[in-house]
């Protein structure tokens, strides 16, 4: 079982994939089913306790954000998914009813610095505002997950009495030096011409004249900058990428397999203010010009020792928390009165007690 994993964080891997049309064209759409079915039928308290309650719109909103990504990837979420979301959320709450007034202090501290991390993976604020409305969310809505998420854990590290020492990650760290391998990063420009409906279930292709047509008008763009012409002018124009055409097709630095191959293949290819040949993914003809790479190196410790010691206290609190978050859903009396979600999660637990034990887990991801 999975603590404090970071909801806010999953909805930022949400955003993030919708950044670049080469990775996730399909998730860039404002539809909100949770919204649409509270208001069919009510927004119900699903459970019930001392102190909190969680409503369904609280669960569907995780879970439809998490399958929208899972579709637009070609993916499938897991049977238990939904029932893992709430319990996760049963334990936010649970830990916050045992907040102090440092750990809320503690919890806005480390949202604050998610929120600050993140912006730099954007071009500009307002390019990561429009990323989160195209999957359903708001800046207040993002940091207010993440401040409740971070003081949970805080709480959790306190009551568990967590500690991770600078000895500890300097000795993680040595041990673990391949681990702190920077790759090689390209920063770029694209413009995208779609040869797909991503309003649809999946994409479909857009006509055989259509698709014609779009060759054609990229070939005579690549024309036009080779010419002279500013390519981020044009692409403000012309790009059919809803996550970089406002900012001329620029594109946060990305290193290899955060793309489409045929895509990164090319953009690692190409000279600095070099303009690609046209290129064809399953998204559509791009033009790719790159504005400059990043060598790879090595992390440094002083950066790399808060998300060490992040990692390592992950680890504690996975061997040590199933027990006590138990006990403190006891003492809350925590119910689920869904009968469907009820149901569901006795079924969860009678395989969980049928199954074999897992191997350990590694001590920390990448």
């Amino acid at each position: 079982m999975k603590f404090i994993a970071l909801f806010s964080a999953a909805l930022v891997a949400g955003v993030l994939s919708a950044q670049a049309t080469t990775q996730n064209v399909a998730a860039q759409t404002n539809a909100n089913p949770e919204a649409a079915m509270a208001a069919l039928f009510g927004d119900p308290a699903i459970v019930k306790a001392k102190g909190f309650q969680i409503k369904r719109s609280e669960l569907d909103e995780v879970v439809s954000g998490a399958r929208a990504n899972a579709i637009a990837a070609g993916q499938q979420l897991p049977q238990d998914f939904e029932i893992s979301v709430l319990n996760q959320l049963i334990t936010i709450q649970v830990l916050l009813q045992n907040a102090t007034a440092d750990d809320h202090i503690t919890g806005q501290q480390e949202a604050d610095l998610q929120y600050t991390n993140l912006l730099k993976k954007f071009i500009s604020p307002e390019a990561f505002e429009r990323q989160l409305k195209a999957v359903g969310m708001t800046v207040a809505d993002l940091r207010g997950k993440a401040t409740q998420e971070a003081t949970a854990k805080a709480a959790l590290k306190r009551l568990l009495n967590i500690n991770i020492s600078d000895e500890d990650a300097k000795t993680y760290y040595n041990g673990h030096s391949a681990d702190f391998e920077q790759p090689e990063l390209v920063h770029a420009r694209h413009i995208l011409l779609m040869t797909i409906d991503p309003t649809t279930r999946p994409p479909t292709p857009l006509s055989t004249n259509t698709i014609a047509a779009k060759r054609k008008q990229i070939e005579d763009l690549r024309k036009q900058i080779l010419a002279g012409a500013d390519f981020a002018t044009l692409a403000k124009e012309y790009s059919e990428d809803p996550g970089s055409k406002a900012n001329g097709g620029e594109l946060p630095e990305f290193s290899r397999g955060q793309m489409v191959p045929e895509f990164e293949s090319v953009a690692f290819a190409l000279g600095t203010n070099q303009v690609s040949e046209v290129v064809t993914t399953q998204f559509g003809y791009h033009l790719i010009k790159v504005l400059d790479r990043t060598p790879a190196q090595k992390i440094g410790f002083a950066t790399a020792e808060p998300e060490i010691k992040d990692g390592l206290a992950r680890q504690q609190i996975a061997k040590r928390a199933p027990d006590y978050v138990k006990k403190l859903r006891a003492d809350q009396q925590v119910e689920i009165v869904d009968p469907n979600l009820k149901s569901l999660e006795e079924q969860v637990e009678a395989q969980a007690a049928a199954a074999p034990a897992e191997a350990p887990a590694p001590e920390m991801s990448k």
